[in-house]
């Protein structure tokens, strides 16, 4: 089943325990549309939501967000997960739009060339999702805080969209 991102955004922060009520109370719905989700992550002032699930296609998704209302400000993309088999709680996302496909291997090729960037900041790259239009990326990093891996990605010369610090779900916060 391919990767599906969904990111959402609100104007009304959500909080950790919103969060898993949420996923509680819309967990039986999943297995209907053929849908597993895999792991989450919530921005640190509630406003961003990245979700990962395993979908046999995108639409399942929506649907299963737009019950849950708020479907304003959502948008859901199949991806290719590339990990980096590295250790560690991702606690800082970075988005990257481009305004032309690019490739997987181009990007890692700056950010190798910047490897010394992200040492020089303590930050880990742990692993990325990259749209199947190849126009859009989620990073995720583990690092002292989210200006560190801000610094680095500028120093880098990577293109960036947005850095946030974020909290991570998976199945043990819902036992």
């Amino acid at each position: 089943m391919p990767d599906i991102i969904l990111e959402r955004q609100f104007d009304d922060a959500m909080s950790p325990e919103a969060f898993i009520k949420m996923g509680v109370e819309h967990a039986a719905c999943l297995p209907l549309y053929r849908v597993e989700w895999h792991e989450s992550f919530l921005a640190e002032d509630g406003t961003r939501l990245l979700c990962r699930f395993g979908s046999p296609d995108i639409e399942s998704v929506r649907s299963i967000a737009d019950r849950q209302g708020e479907s304003a400000g959502q948008n859901a993309w199949a991806s290719t997960l590339h990990d980096t088999g590295r250790e560690g709680t991702p606690n800082v996302v970075v988005e990257r739009s481009f305004s032309e496909p690019t490739s997987v291997e181009a990007l890692q090729a700056v950010e190798d060339a910047g490897a010394w960037c992200l040492e020089l900041h303590k930050v880990t790259f742990l692993r990325t999702f990259f749209s199947e239009d190849q126009q859009r990326m989620i990073c995720l990093y583990r690092a002292p805080d989210a200006e560190s891996v801000r610094l680095a990605q500028a120093q880098a010369g990577m293109p960036v969209e947005r850095v946030w610090p974020c909290r991570a779900f998976d199945m043990a916060d819902f036992a």
